[in-house]
Parts: structure tokens; sequence; C-alpha cells
């Protein structure tokens, strides 16, 4: 049986690590479907796996990439055949079922999304769960009532996947983004994809007080701990607060004040569980009018031997934009 490389991570005692190995198809999780993959991306989530620094791999040994992008090789299920392209994100992908990093995947039909017209496989992977997530979060922030005309929206962990395309959306829709960031050196950047605003952290102040000053009308926080926590003190009525990280911690210190006296939203955002039907409906959007164009430009490509070198810089929280996976 033919052979592939994967980068396999597995687990030594309390040691991690991640090596190129050889692997059969039927060395793989079980599916309906096999994909040749073509490309992957990396999330934070994706160096805290590789590299150990966060327990989110629930199942040893385990081919990384939580994002996958590829071509139909064979398939069981009537849904998909072979030559159909396909985007694989989310479920049990990468953490509990062999991943992205791979140049061969098998995942079940009920996990893939058809690839949108018009948009390549770098195309989707350059959006990645990063990018699903900001549009995810957008999604449930219009449903629930924000609109251009209500306020700023305040976007931080601005430079990161998830910042940078909640930006370039949330512009794109008439909306007078703020961003927040800390890389100085990444403000003109910001402005470039749609920021109105942009401020540095550490040069204004948060303030403590159970409410402040109403400021914004909605919010897409990356980072959870003391933005989160300042964010639900500064929200305008009826504003909309989407969590989607928790970089900076998991704890949100605050009472319940700004959601009985503001009636403030805090909305939690769960990629891995949408519902098909709505991934679908995103993943269109963001082939069509919510497409980011912008964001391919802050793009880097890395080869499949490069890998295991760029997880360092994610977790160290150095990382520009988005870094895309050439697999095949």
């Amino acid at each position: 049986m033919e052979s592939f490389k994967a980068w396999l991570t597995s687990q030594d005692g309390k040691a991690v690590k991640t090596e190129c190995v050889d692997m059969t198809i039927d060395q793989l999780d079980p599916g309906e479907v096999v994909i040749d993959v073509e490309y992957s991306t990396v999330n934070y989530k994706d160096a805290l796996s590789a590299t150990g620094a966060g327990r989110i791999i629930r199942r040893f040994p385990c081919i990384g990439g939580i994002d996958l992008a590829g071509t139909v090789a064979s398939s069981t299920d009537p849904a998909f055949k072979p030559g159909d392209r396909v985007i694989g994100t989310s479920y049990d992908i990468g953490v509990a079922h062999h991943g992205g990093y791979a140049q061969k995947a098998r995942l079940p039909a009920s996990w893939l999304v058809p690839m949108p017209a018009g948009m390549s496989s770098f195309d989707a992977m350059s959006y990645g769960t990063a990018g699903f997530t900001a549009a995810l979060a957008v999604h449930r922030m219009l449903h629930d009532g924000l609109r251009p005309g209500n306020g700023p929206v305040l976007v931080n962990g601005a430079t990161g996947g998830v910042g940078m395309v909640a930006i370039e959306i949330l512009a794109k829709l008439g909306h007078h983004v703020v961003a927040v960031t800390g890389k100085e050196k990444d403000v003109e950047l910001l402005k470039g994809i749609g920021a109105a605003e942009v401020l540095v952290r550490g040069q204004f102040e948060m303030t403590e007080k159970p409410l402040g000053p109403e400021t914004y009308a909605g919010a897409v926080d990356n980072l959870g701990g003391e933005q989160l926590s300042w964010l639900t003190r500064v929200m305008k009525v009826g504003g909309t607060l989407a969590s989607v990280g928790l970089a900076q911690g998991w704890e949100v210190k605050t009472t319940v004040m700004p959601f009985i006296l503001r009636g403030v939203l805090l909305l939690g955002i769960d990629s891995v569980n949408c519902p098909m039907s709505l991934r679908r409906e995103l993943w269109q959007r963001l082939a069509g009018e919510w497409k980011c164009a912008a964001l391919a430009s802050h793009c880097r490509t890395v080869s499949f031997a490069e890998l295991p070198g760029v997880f360092d810089a994610y977790v160290k929280g150095a990382v520009t934009g988005r870094t895309v996976v050439k697999i095949a």
C-alpha cells in the first residue's frame, strides 16, 4: 500500500513531540471520504497541540492540523465523489481524529463542506478555523441586532487570524471598527484592512468600575481575561459582545450590572459545533459578499517540511496574519 508523509504528535510521559512519519491509508481514522490534502493552516490551537504548550489533543498519537482543504480521492458516501474539492474544519479534526498535517486524510462525510464556487484550497486555508470563527462571530452579532448606526465595534487580538478577518468583514459592512493590538508596528496595517481607529494595549486605561462609559455597540474578543472583563463594562445598551478566545486568560471578572442594566449580550462563539447548514452558508459568504480581499497579502505560505518551525512564534504571540501550509 502506498505511503504518505504526516506530522504525527505523540506523548511520552509528560513530554509531547511532533515528528514526520510515513503512514498508510489503513492507519488513518475511520471515515467515508479519503482526501488528497493540498493545503492546511496554522492556528494558535495547532501550535499549542504540536508543542504540548496546551492540552488540546485528546488522543495520542494524532496527526495535528485542525484545518484542511483538498480534493476527494475516494468516497463511499454518495454526497462526495472523486475530484470534488472540499474543506474540513472543526469537529474532532486534529485533536481526536487524524487531521490536516498529512498528505492524505480520511474523514466522515458529515464533517466536510463542499468548496464554494470561486474559492481555491489556498483561499479556504487563508481563512481556516480562525476566519470561519470570525465570520460566525459577525453572523451572531448581526442576528442579535448589531447595525452600523449603533456605534463603534471593537476587535482585540487584531493582528491574529480571527481579528483580521473580523475587521475586514465588519468594515465591509459599514461598521466603524476600533482595533486593539499589542503590536504598535502594525497600526498602519490594521488601518489598511479597514480599522477606523487603532488602540495599542497598555496605552489606554481599562476601567475596573462595575460600569464604565457606554462606548462600544459590539466587540469581538479574542483574549478573555482582563480585556473581556473590561469590555463588559464599556458596552452600550443592547451591545453584542462575542467571546471567541482565551489567549489572555480563561477567567472573567465582572458583575451582573452590564447585563441587567444595559442588556449587554455576551455571545459564546463555538465554531466546532456550528450546525452544518450554517457552516455551509458562512463559507459561501466568505467566498462571496464577505470575501476578504486584503487577507491574502497578509498570509505567508510555508512548505510541509517547514511546518514545525512556525509553532513557537504562535505560542509566544509573535505572529501577524495567517500562515498557510502547502501540503501537496
